[in-house]
């Protein structure tokens, strides 16, 4: 079955090496949380807030041994007025053997504002 799996993490600001970092760290707990191998994963989707500019998120993944043949795509979030500035999102489309309830999202940093229903301890 697929599903998917949620998860955000914010910057502090907004530096490449920050942006796939951050990102990277973000995918790396989502999969592990889901016990889910790179070759279960079906898509990843990533959106940034529009003050991400400075780099591609995608790279980060792309980058990770193993990871080259995922397909991953880019977007920018909605521009909303007083929405969490700085903010990652992915949304990994994978092959897991949990029901819906039971699958693991991840919100980090200051993202467990967005979803502190969800939000995993770090």
């Amino acid at each position: 079955m697929i599903r998917g799996l949620r998860g955000a993490i914010t910057i502090e600001s907004d530096k490449p090496e920050l942006v796939w970092d951050e990102t990277a760290r973000l995918v790396r707990e989502v999969v592990a949380a889901n016990n889910v191998e790179v070759y279960d994963i079906a898509s990843i989707l990533i959106s940034t807030t529009p003050d991400i500019t400075s780099a591609f998120p995608a790279r980060a993944v792309r980058l990770m041994d193993g990871w080259q043949y995922v397909p991953v795509m880019c977007t920018h979030e909605m521009d909303v007025p007083n929405a969490l500035p700085l903010c990652i999102r992915i949304l990994i489309h994978a092959n897991v053997e949990v029901a819906q309830k039971d699958v693991k999202h991840l919100y980090l940093n200051d993202a467990v504002k967005l979803r502190p229903d969800l939000a995993q301890a770090k």
